[in-house]
């Protein structure tokens, strides 16, 4: 039986159920139980009525260092974040983590998935820092899959030869400016034109669809 196009050009068919968010996160250190997350933005994807994936929603907040967390120097020297320079209009943990789940919940509804996937270049690094800070800030009713995630240097070093995010876009022709880099706004943006490129070449080579005859209803 035919599948008709808005099943099967949908993400919730796409991704087994998954909702993919594309999320950077910038920090004062590389231990999230310790040091501060600094920034964080998420780009949620949505996906044409042709199954071509797009960016779609955008949040992005500059993130209050939390009570007892270190700040590594060599850190915020390479990122180029102050922590404590007021004009970041910083907001706690708390309050970010309460606007990205009510968006990605929102997202989830309405593209009937299961739950959210985090998409990252070195996804395990954001995936920690996240995961810490929703476990710091108690917010129950977490809508990201506990460790499951698709990370966008495999899959560029898969299909592109390439692992470093700057070098994967030029090879993609995506511009990258590495004045930009680092910002967790402008690496998330740069990340989801990425992956977005990655699904859509597969599809172009043949490779999704798949064989309708092998659909089954999740």
């Amino acid at each position: 039986m035919p599948i008709k196009n808005e099943k099967k050009f949908s993400l919730c068919y796409r991704f087994r159920g998954f909702f993919p968010v594309v999320i950077d996160i910038e920090s004062a250190g590389f231990h999230a139980q310790t040091d501060a997350l600094l920034e964080i933005a998420i780009i949620t994807l949505k996906m044409n009525e042709n199954g071509w994936l797009q960016p779609d929603e955008k949040l992005h907040f500059h993130i209050q260092p939390f009570k007892g967390s270190l700040i590594q120097a060599e850190s915020v020297a390479f990122n180029k974040i102050d922590p404590f320079n007021p004009l970041r209009g910083a907001i706690s943990e708390y309050k970010a983590i309460k606007k990205i789940f009510t968006l990605v919940h929102q997202e989830i509804k309405k593209n009937h998935c299961k739950r959210a996937i985090i998409v990252a270049h070195n996804a395990n690094f954001d995936h920690t820092f996240l995961m810490a800070a929703i476990e710091r800030t108690g917010i129950s009713k977490n809508p990201f899959h506990p460790f499951t995630t698709f990370d966008t240097a495999s899959l560029s070093g898969l299909i592109l030869g390439q692992t470093v995010l700057a070098k994967a876009c030029k090879i993609s022709g995506i511009p990258f400016d590495t004045n930009q880099a680092h910002s967790a706004l402008y690496d998330t943006t740069q990340t989801a034109l990425l992956f977005c490129e990655l699904v859509n070449r597969w599809k172009r080579l043949g490779g999704w669809p798949p064989n309708i005859n092998h659909f089954k209803k999740i």
